[in-house]
């Protein structure tokens, strides 16, 4: 079970490499915050996130847009704290 969960963090964990600086900077950080504590929810959260365009995904995490998913709304904060 412990390796399922270290194969899903690695994968999001190479997901999370963006083009964009700030972006990579800011995963960084939320990984050394959140990585024991991200739940399936919030694994679940951050993938659909990663989906998104770095442009938009940045715009999200800086709050210059917003979203109106209570489960993007949730990683997205813990993203904005660090």
């Amino acid at each position: 079970m412990e390796e399922d969960r270290k194969a899903r963090i690695n994968r999001l964990k190479w997901h999370c490499r963006r083009s964009l600086l700030e972006l990579d900077l800011a995963f960084d950080r939320f990984w050394q915050r959140h990585e024991d504590d991200l739940d399936v929810q919030g694994e679940a959260a951050l993938e659909r996130l990663l989906e998104l365009q770095d442009h938009d995904l940045w715009a999200l995490v800086i709050g210059r847009e917003v979203t109106g998913d209570q489960q993007l709304i949730a990683i997205i904060a813990r993203l904005q704290e660090v």
